[in-house]
């Protein structure tokens, strides 16, 4: 029997901006996608999915799931036509758009190919291969998730767009941080959100280029205020992003319906993490008790899903 595991991610700042280069910081959070893996008698693989899911997710995702797992079998190069296992995903992190559950479910997959297999995957293999998972969900992921998922903590992440290796460094925090992610249920296609902003994008250089320098400015000022733990400078800092990705148009009415509720609750700072245009929303909380009221806020405001998680340690 093959065990593995992956966290599930979140990011602070960076969503679409890191597709071209710009630097990203996302959070491996405390929730985590678990695999098992038995061997079985009879030829080839099977994968039971028994994770927790916000309706419709793995209908929309079954497809994606497929071709992620046979990319990671590939990449391995394990070979099914002369052996046969069954992998079942579990673990606590609800699936939905924009929390990393495909990453972490990649992540896990390998970790636990790599425990039956005697693989000997280093954490920089383990990585690699989750990200050749990642484009059966993504085609052409940022690489962002799976490091998040990978390494947990708090990362800060570039990419490389000549197709080098990403830049990552682990940021170290003093203490964890409290967070509160709630879900709109709806499951977006991280895929078509990319393409209409390429398109944004390609239509009006002025206007990325100048976003862009924005947005660069921002992510640099929430590095240092996360390193010296200055939680007001962050949540300002959150609420910026959230508006420049408004003008890319990633958020939506249900997005913008919860950060307001999660602001007028409590919340620091608020904005929509991930694909956007459904998906989840985090709000960063002053402490574990304001994360409660937040969570009531956002629940009270009938939020599909609400979840309290922390980062950081």
């Amino acid at each position: 029997m093959g065990l593995g595991s992956g966290k599930g991610k979140t990011i602070l700042f960076g969503e679409h901006f890191v597709v071209y280069g710009l630097p990203a910081l996302a959070a491996g959070i405390s929730s985590v996608t678990t695999a098992k893996l038995t061997r079985v008698r009879s030829f080839g693989h099977t994968l039971v999915d028994n994770r927790p899911a916000m309706p419709g997710y793995k209908k929309e995702k079954y497809e994606e799931q497929k071709a992620s797992l046979e990319n990671i079998l590939r990449h391995l190069n394990i070979d099914t036509t002369k052996m046969g296992f069954q992998i079942d995903l579990g673990g606590d992190l609800v699936c939905a758009s924009g929390i990393g559950a495909s990453a972490a479910s990649c992540v896990a997959i390998v970790r636990s190919l790599n425990d039956e297999f005697k693989l000997g995957l280093t954490e920089e293999q383990v990585n690699e291969a989750a990200y050749e998972g990642e484009k059966g969900y993504h085609g052409t992921p940022s690489g962002l998730d799976n490091t998040a998922s990978t390494y947990g903590g708090l990362v800060w992440f570039e990419r490389d767009l000549g197709g080098g290796r990403p830049k990552f460094e682990k940021l170290k925090l003093k203490k964890a941080i409290h967070l509160v992610i709630a879900s709109t249920g709806i499951t977006a296609s991280t895929k078509v959100v990319v393409e209409a902003v390429k398109i944004k994008k390609d239509a009006n250089p002025k206007w990325w280029d100048e976003i862009s320098e924005k947005y660069i400015q921002l992510v640099h000022k929430a590095k240092e205020a996360l390193i010296q733990l200055d939680l007001p400078k962050v949540g300002e800092l959150m609420n910026e992003n959230h508006e420049l990705l408004q003008e890319l148009t990633v958020s939506c009415e249900e997005l913008d319906n919860l950060v307001k509720v999660a602001r007028d609750s409590g919340a620091i700072g608020a904005k929509m993490t991930g694909t956007g245009r459904g998906g989840n929303m985090i709000s960063l909380a002053p402490d574990e008790a304001a994360a409660k009221q937040i969570a009531k806020a956002l629940e009270k405001a009938k939020a599909p899903g609400v979840w309290l998680t922390s980062f950081g340690l």
